[in-house]
This record gives structure tokens, C-alpha cells and sequence, in this order.
């Protein structure tokens, strides 16, 4: 709030102890301790604030560094000023390389198969599009500490969902507030009138935060997203002139081509308000989806709307989903979904009466979908975190990653409509050596060494034949004690995962199984495919019938596998582990 307040009035008190400087370098490298409280620190050009933002300023010996791209500034004259210790301010410093380049992705618990950014925050996926060869991933960031803060939208480009490219930062604060979660387009037809010379506009749709209120904003861009202009008739919808209404945010914005007209799904409290536009610009209220059609409770975020066919029929159903905060299945944060019916105007939860989860797991949230991906594909990408134990989890100089993506299909068990979640292709490109083997389970078998070299990120594929067992089971552990416990319960029908022994961080002693029911009961063949990587467990079974995520930091890998039976035996008909490329 302190940084919203300080954009929104540009009042600053400033000490002379100013640092001046030519921008020389691409970085400015910064450092952050934690033993301090945050200030504000500005970057003045020729008068005009050109950043702002909060810092830990490290006076001392630094926890980390921090960096800047300045490649927009290169030339220029900056001024940084700092309203808190000034000690530090001298220890900034120009570079082309970040401080620490050298040891960048080789931390302890530095995910090796999912994004994450160099440096600071990640919440959030954003403005999720294809276009011209590239998917986009924008996101939530802090590029000046670890914790969630100074809300910028990061910004990283890829070709096959799996290698991205960090780019400098998209969107930046200004006197609207700071960079709340939202989408983005491309505006194909040129409705916003923004597009030139027959280059479509990229077009980002989010919200502006700051204490007074929560506002829509555009910006859009005509070099694929590298730089980006904001529309100077911002905010495009505000909703507390309009209504008194403070808490909108994270507008879901897309074409339908049925009525000609953009559509976006915005979140308000503890429903989603749908609005319709001719250019991206005005915006007419059309309906609300909330309490009454399926809600579960909690606040309601980061919504997404879109049709999908149904296998095996010719149908095509809508879905939307909503991201709730508290309100999942474990009384934490979760993706839930609903099926049914969009004209334009409305949705129609087709099951009001049945709650549907999308991930089972403690670390899935704020789940949205790439517009425009190639073949008609909906792939979906969640932030891999929770807000429960931000602050307990064992990382240094950056936090939070990104699941795997995950390929999006509706499928029908007895008449009830489900989505299916299911790791995308793209993943196997990652598969390097793999082992296999197939044996039977009564009591218990132990594999030592799953796969030589194993060095934290492999895949695991399951096939498992049931012969009487009450209980199928495995366990991942290493020598150091720290395991992720596994198990269908044939009689109850579920499957669970246990943490609790996953690592030292203090969270996991005290959240019970995380525990899935299964939508079709009796099976005897189980299929269970999972992605392990230095921080996490994702857990895919029947082809992402059913998902769960969850986080675990284990000292050191999991490089050996128990099987265990109860009741009866049961035969691993194959298994198969895949050690993954990075």
C-alpha cells in the first residue's frame, strides 16, 4: 500500500544523498538485506520519476543482489534517491552481467523443469497468448526482493512451453497503482484502433491497485510485446465511480465470435461480472456468475472462460474457472471449475449442485489458459504456490515457480462432464536416459537408485494391475529421511499424497494427506504419471483425470522408490523412470 500511495500522489520526502549517474550498462545491480525495513527508492530523469519502487536497501552485508535492466535508459542521466539508510546507496553498481550470474539455477531447491524468474516474486501467470512463433508468459513480479510486492508484470517468451527467455519487464507501476493480474490479446481486426501500418496490437487488459481503489487499465504493443504503450484514457472501467465497488481485478479478456465483441470475466469479491466491447476501450455490463450457481466459498480471482469439445462427442461445452483464496478442498487456495453454457451474455453452470476441482493439490492456484494456441489447444499453467506458507519456504534471491503446462479436455462419466488436465507433449523433448521395470508387490520392494545421475527433475510412468490390494502404495525418499508418501485406497477409492516428512521446513509437519476421490470407481488398472523436480511433486493420474501439486524441499533428491502392499498384492506392470534434461 506504501508504494500505491507514493505512485498515486507523487509526494516524496528526499535527502540530498543522492547517487547520479550515466546509464553505461545494461544492469544496476542492488543490494537486499532482510535486517532492514523497506523505503522508497526513485530513479529521476530529467526531472521526471521514471521508477519507483520499495527496496531493502542492504547497509551492510547483503542477503542478495537484485538487478535493473536499464537497456530503455541506456545514455541517460539517472538520479537515484532512497528515503531510507542511505549507507547503501553507494554499493549500487552498473554491470552487463547480474550479480551472481555464474550460480544462477544451481540453488538447492532452484526448480530445473519449470519457469522461474532470475531475481524477486513470481504470483500469478498473466496474460497468457500465442503469436508469431512465441508463447507468452507474463506474470506477477517483484524484481526488487523475494516476497510479493511492487506488483510489475515479468515477462518470458518461448517456443515449445519448456525453454523460455526472460525478457525485460513488461508493465510498470505508474500513478493508477502498481500492476495487478489480467490478460492479453491480439487485436486481429484493429477494433482498438491501436494497430499500425497491418501490424496487429498486442493488447494488455489488467488491474491498477492502489489504496483508494482497484481499476481496469490497457496498454498494448507493436513489437510482440518487448515495448509497451499505455492507453492515456486509462482506466477503461472503474468500477468505484460506477458502482462503489473497491476489489475488481484480474480481467480475463477474449474475441467471441459469435456477437463480434471482446468479453471479459472480471473478479468482484465473491462472484465474476462478465462485460462486453466493440474495441477493447468501453465496456457495457452484461451479467454475474456467483453465489447460488456453484461457488464454494472464499474470494474469488484470476477467472478464465473458454469452449471446449467433449471426447467422444460432438459437443462442445463452455468452462469457466475460478481461482478461490481461501476456499479449496483443504481449506487452502484452489482452482475450481464449472460446465456449461456461454451466449455472449451470460454463463450457466450446468451442475450447480457438485463442487469440481481442477488440482488436488496444496501448491495449484490462479490458474489461467493460452489464447491462440496452435490447433485449437487449450493449455493451462498455474502459479506453484500458496499463500499459507509464503514465508517459511527455503529459498534465497528468488521465490515461486510455475507448474508444468498442462493440456486441457472435457470427458463424461455418468453423465457428469469433468476436465481432464493432462501434462502437455512438449514435456517429453525433456526425457534424457530412462530405466524400466515391471515386478510384483506383496509387502514391500525397495529400489535404491531409481536411475543413475539423478540429480532432482525426473518423470515417473506407472502402470499398476491390482490383485486384491486394499492398499497400493509408494514411497520417494533419500538418505537423509525426507519422503513423499503415496497410496491408493481401493476400498475409499482415493489416492493421496503425504508431505509431512518432505523436508525441514516447519509447514509440512503440520498438514495431514492431501487426499483425491476418484470420479470412477472399481478399476483395476491404475495409471499414474508424475514430475518430480527439486521443489515439487506433480501427480497425474488416468491421463490428468485427476492432478495434484504440491511443493516439498527435501535437502537433498529423492533418488529411491518403496512399493508397498496392504490386504493383497498387486503387479507393476511398468515402470519407468525418465531422467530429465535441463
Amino acid at each position: 500500500w506504501v508504494l500505491a500511495s507514493a505512485l498515486v500522489s507523487c509526494v516524496f520526502t528526499l535527502s540530498a544523498q543522492d547517487l547520479t549517474m550515466k546509464i553505461t550498462k545494461r544492469y544496476l545491480n542492488l543490494p537486499v538485506s532482510h535486517q532492514v525495513d523497506r523505503a522508497l527508492m526513485t530513479f529521476d530523469v530529467g526531472g521526471w520519476q521514471e521508477r519507483v519502487f520499495e527496496i531493502r536497501l542492504a547497509s551492510g552485508k547483503p542477503d542478495y543482489w537484485v538487478f535493473c535492466d536499464m537497456s530503455a535508459l541506456k545514455n541517460k542521466e539517472i538520479k537515484i534517491s532512497y528515503t531510507g539508510n542511505k549507507t547503501g546507496i553507494n554499493k549500487i553498481y552498473q554491470a552487463d552481467e547480474i550479480t551472481g550470474q555464474d550460480s544462477l539455477y544451481k540453488e538447492t531447491n532452484r526448480p530445473q523443469i519449470h519457469y522461474t524468474q532470475r531475481r524477486g516474486w513470481n504470483n500469478d501467470p498473466n496474460g497468457l497468448l500465442y503469436y508469431d512463433g512465441e508463447y507468452h508468459l507474463f506474470y506477477q513480479h517483484n524484481p526488487y526482493e523475494r516476497d510479493w510486492g511492487n506488483m510489475h508484470w515479468g515477462h518470458a517468451v518461448s517456443n515449445d512451453l519448456i525453454h523460455w527467455e526472460e525478457l525485460p519487464i513488461a508493465l510498470y507501476p505508474d500513478e493508477h497503482g502498481t500492476v495487478f493480474s489480467g490478460s492479453a490479446v491480439i487485436d486481429y481486426d484493429n477494433t482498438s484502433g491501436f494497430g499500425k501500418n497491418g501490424i496487429p496490437a498486442m493488447v494488455a487488459i489488467y488491474t491498477a491497485d492502489n489504496p483508494e481503489k482497484q481499476v481496469q487499465c490497457i496498454a498494448y504493443s507493436l513489437d510482440k510485446g518487448r515495448t509497451w504503450t499505455k492507453y492515456k484514457g486509462n482506466p477503461v472501467i472503474d468500477s468505484k465511480a460506477k458502482w462503489n465497488s473497491k476489489d475488481t481485478r484480474d480481467p480475463k479478456v477474449f474475441w467471441h465470435k459469435e456477437t463480434r465483441r471482446w468479453i471479459m470475466i472480471l473478479a468482484v469479491g465473491q462472484e465474476m461480472q462478465i462485460f462486453s466491447s466493440p474495441n477493447l476501450k468501453d465496456w457495457t455490463y452484461e451479467s454475474s456468475f456467483g453465489e447460488g450457481q456453484g461457488a464454494h466459498g472464499g474470494v474469488w480471482e484470476c477467472p478464465d472462460l473458454f469452449e471446449l469439445p467433449v471426447e467422444g462427442t460432438n459437443d462442445k461445452k463452455w468452462v469457466l474457472l475460478c481461482n478461490l483464496n481461501p476456499g479449496g478442498p483443504f481449506g487452502g487456495s484452489a482452482t475450481q471449475y464449472f460446465v456449461g453454457t456461454f451466449n455472449g451474455k451470460e454463463f450457466v453452470n450446468e451442475s450447480p449442485s457438485k463442487t469440481k476441482w481442477m488440482d488436488w493439490g496444496k501448491d495449484h492456484y490462479a490458474t489461467v489458459t493460452w489464447s491462440d494456441a496452435p490447433d485449437n489447444r487449450r493449455i493451462a499453467i498455474a502459479w506453484m504456490s500458496n499463500w499459507q506458507y509464503a514465508n517459511d519456504v527455503p529459498t534465497s534471491q528468488y521465490r515461486s515457480p510455475n507448474s508444468v503446462p498442462r493440456d486441457l479436455s472435457l470427458f463424461t462419466v455418468d453423465g457428469e462432464t469433468y476436465l481432464q488436465s493432462a501434462p502437455s507433449p512438449e514435456l517429453l523433448a525433456l526425457r534424457d536416459a530412462s530405466k524400466k521395470r515391471s515386478f510384483k508387490v506383496n509387502g514391500t520392494r525397495t529400489i535404491k537408485e531409481m536411475i543413475p545421475g539423478n540429480d532432482g527433475a525426473y518423470e515417473i510412468e506407472l502402470t499398476i494391475e491390482n490383485q486384491r490390494a486394499d492398499v497400493i502404495g509408494f514411497r520417494l525418499y533419500n538418505d537423509k529421511g525426507e519422503e513423499v508418501d503415496m497410496q491408493y485406497d481401493m476400498k475409499e477409492n482415493r489416492f493421496s499424497m503425504d508431505r509431512r516428512k518432505s523436508g525441514d521446513v516447519g509447514f509440512n509437519e503440520n498438514f495431514p494427506a492431501l487426499t483425491w476421490t476418484a470420479v470412477e470407481s472399481g478399476k483395476n488398472e491404475l495409471k499414474l504419471h508424475l514430475f518430480v523436480d527439486k521443489s515439487s511433486v506433480e501427480a497425474f493420474g488416468d491421463g490428468g483425470r485427476f492432478a495434484m501439486t504440491n511443493q516439498v524441499f527435501p535437502s537433498e533428491p529423492y533418488n529411491h522408490i518403496d512399493f508397498y502392499s496392504k490386504g493383497g498384492a498387486y503387479k507393476v506392470d511398468s515402470f519407468i523412470v525418465y531422467r530429465l534434461k535441463q
